[in-house]
Order: C-alpha cells, then sequence, then structure tokens
C-alpha cells in the first residue's frame, strides 16, 4: 500500500491533492502506512457496497466465472481469475451499468 500512494503521489500535479477513497481494508488504514503530503485518505464506512461500486465488480466476477468451482492448483486459479478479468474489461457496458449509482446524478 506504502508503494502503490507512492506511486500515486507521483502524478499527482503541482499545487494539487488527491483524495483516495478506500475501504476499512487492515492494510488500507495501518499505522505504519506511509502517506504522502499530496494525499489524503477517506475510508468510506464499513458495510456500504452502494459507495464502493468495485465490490460490486468483483461479485459479478465471481457469480459469473469463478463461484462453483473447484481449482486444480495454483495455475489454474490464476488462470480463471486472469480469463474472469480479461473477460469483464472487454465489456466496458457491464462496468459502466454495475458501477452507475442513480442517486449522485440527482444533484
Amino acid at each position: 500500500m506504502n508503494l502503490h500512494l507512492a506511486e500515486i503521489a507521483t502524478v499527482v500535479g503541482p499545487g494539487r491533492h488527491a483524495v483516495v477513497l478506500l475501504d476499512q481494508a487492515g492494510w488500507h488504514l495501518s499505522h505504519h502506512l506511509v502517506v504522502p503530503a499530496n494525499i489524503t485518505l477517506m475510508p468510506l464506512p464499513p458495510k456500504c457496497p452502494e459507495l464502493n461500486p468495485v465490490e460490486n465488480l468483483w461479485q459479478f466476477m465471481r457469480d459469473n466465472w469463478l463461484s462453483n468451482r473447484v481449482f486444480t492448483s495454483y495455475d489454474n486459479l490464476m488462470d480463471h481469475c486472469c480469463y474472469a478479468w480479461n473477460t469483464l474489461i472487454d465489456q466496458p457496458w457491464h462496468i459502466m451499468s454495475i458501477g452507475s449509482r442513480d442517486w449522485a446524478h440527482r444533484f
């Protein structure tokens, strides 16, 4: 996570500031986290998938390509995950519809 934040900080323009929305996973809020001065972390409330659309994308991938399977090996698991991810990114309309929030457009 430290490396990820450092990478984000390098692309934030001079005089700009980034706000990074994140769930409350332990590594996102660790006391050992080094947050660059040009980034503010904004943790989302727990158990609020409506605020974190990526949770719905993971659920879509599980429902369509990854659940109810027995993986024969680590490589087999990775192959299925890569297939699911690549199939999803080839369908941007699914990503847009899953990530869309009607209530966000009412203001």
